[in-house]
């Protein structure tokens, strides 16, 4: 397939590699060019504009920071609905709050014609990188068989969940579980490690159990370690946090664990630690 990927940022790079090894053309537009020297190198068109992208391409992926930036790239005057074309379909791999996903949804079908999937995934450039990322799809059926050739090849696996919104809530609530789990890793790490125990015996008694998490066999050891190697920023997830609570809030929910991972992360952020993994929580939890 032509498929374009605006956005790269450690994932949208990672996607636009694995793309491009498993033989699509690829064309690429990020604000800071620098971020796209290894995708050149690999064969990637760079683009000056997200037109440019959406001209070259099929499909477009998105892969940004937040909704904002979901508008901007796909309103703005050099925009994706500038390059619209018969047969384009925008993918949004941008975890933003379902409601913002259902209004940009319509918007670029309404004034531009063009279809958009949510397609929000869990797993990080690595998962990428060796396509094992799973797909959370939704938007119209069609749209996202459209996309399936590129979304296979990154992916080990593709859930279609109906209409817009529902992928991004969805995604919001496996952040939560995320969140959670790399507060309850490093409270642990940090109880064993204050009351004379070793942290690596706590680790290897849990990843023994029914509780062992991809999260404690793969991370944690290095979270032990002091060492968090960021492949999800520790503000970004703090943001989702954030907008899991306020989409409860919204319907009458309230989520009383989230809060606190929200004051947690929150207070990661103002501390220092937003650029390390989300696994630095600990550091934050330890005071070091």
């Amino acid at each position: 397939m032509r498929v374009g990927v605006v956005g790269t940022g450690m994932l949208g790079e990672a996607v636009g590699l694995r793309l491009l090894s498993c033989g699509h053309t690829v064309a690429v537009h990020n604000r800071t060019l620098a971020k796209t020297a290894r995708l050149a190198g690999a064969g990637a068109s760079v683009m000056d504009s997200a037109r440019e992208v959406a001209a070259a391409s099929d499909v477009a992926i998105t892969c940004v920071t937040d909704a904002d930036a979901v508008r901007d790239v796909a309103f703005g005057p050099d925009g994706l609905a500038a390059g619209a074309h018969a047969g384009l379909v925008v993918a949004d791999m941008s975890t933003v709050c379902p409601d913002d996903s259902r209004e940009i949804s319509r918007r670029l079908s309404s004034e531009r014609g063009i279809p958009m999937v949510g397609a929000p995934v869990m797993g990080g450039p690595d998962a990428a990188a060796t396509g094992r990322l799973v797909v959370i799809a939704d938007g119209d059926k069609g749209a996202v068989e459209a996309c399936m050739p590129a979304l296979r090849d990154i992916s080990q696996e593709v859930h279609y969940l109906g209409g817009a919104g529902t992928a991004h809530t969805v995604k919001l609530a496996m952040n939560l579980q995320i969140a959670s789990l790399a507060i309850s890793i490093s409270e642990g790490i940090e109880l064993t490690r204050r009351a004379g125990a070793d942290p690596e015996a706590f680790l290897k008694v849990l990843n023994s159990t029914y509780f062992s998490t991809g999260m404690s066999r793969k991370k944690a050891h290095r979270m032990a370690r002091g060492e968090y190697p960021a492949t999800f920023l520790l503000r970004n997830l703090e943001k989702d946090i954030g907008m899991a609570v306020r989409l409860a809030g919204s319907r009458g929910a309230r989520l009383p664990g989230a809060e606190a991972a929200r004051a947690a992360y929150a207070g990661a952020v103002r501390a220092g630690h937003g650029e390390l993994d989300y696994t630095g929580i600990l550091r934050h939890i330890s005071g070091r």
